[in-house]
């Protein structure tokens, strides 16, 4: 369907507005999905807070204009949708990764993190990153870990005493 000027401009605000708070961004050809898979993908890029749009070369090059993600221009080729995260880093890349792994037709052409462009490679390399809830409970396992070894430290003498009081005590029971 053929987009009038307004709705044109509508788009490139849009994305552009997306694009100027978003995290990363990730460019895949979707060709050869269906409808319902289509959808499918798009209620998963909800869930996961990811902005999924499947939007004109050269409307998609005007939006990404002016932000981290201009670097992604010369790479726009094809039919492709953009995803872009706007809570955590690797949120894009990880939902295109995983619905590429039961939709082969989904291929992952490039993504854009900090203004660098990225191969599909580094993109797979960007969906293993963990989440933030996961990275936080790592930290907090890492500052507990030194305090509780200190507390079983703390702990061992006397845990040994009652061994040894325990086996004095059954050593004496058993003669």
């Amino acid at each position: 369907m053929s987009l009038n000027l307004e709705a044109k401009k509508a788009v490139v605000a849009e994305v552009a507005a997306v694009a100027s708070q978003a995290h990363s961004a990730v460019a895949a050809e979707y060709r050869g999905l269906t409808v319902a898979e289509m959808t499918k993908l798009r209620t998963a890029a909800r869930e996961g807070k990811v902005y999924l749009r499947v939007v004109r070369n050269t409307l998609a090059s005007r939006a990404l204009e002016g932000t981290e993600f201009e670097c992604m221009r010369d790479g726009l080729r094809g039919p492709l949708m953009l995803a872009f995260s706007r809570e955590e880093p690797s949120a894009a890349a990880r939902l295109i990764r995983d619905f590429g792994k039961e939709h082969a037709k989904l291929v992952v052409k490039m993504g854009c993190v900090g203004g660098r462009l990225l191969p599909p490679e580094q993109v797979k390399a960007l969906a293993e990153m963990p989440t933030k809830e996961q990275s936080i409970a790592m930290l907090m396992g890492v500052l507990q870990a030194p305090i509780s070894k200190f507390v079983r430290t703390l702990a061992e003498p006397t845990a040994k005493l009652v061994r040894t009081v325990a086996a004095v005590r059954d050593q004496k029971q058993a003669t």
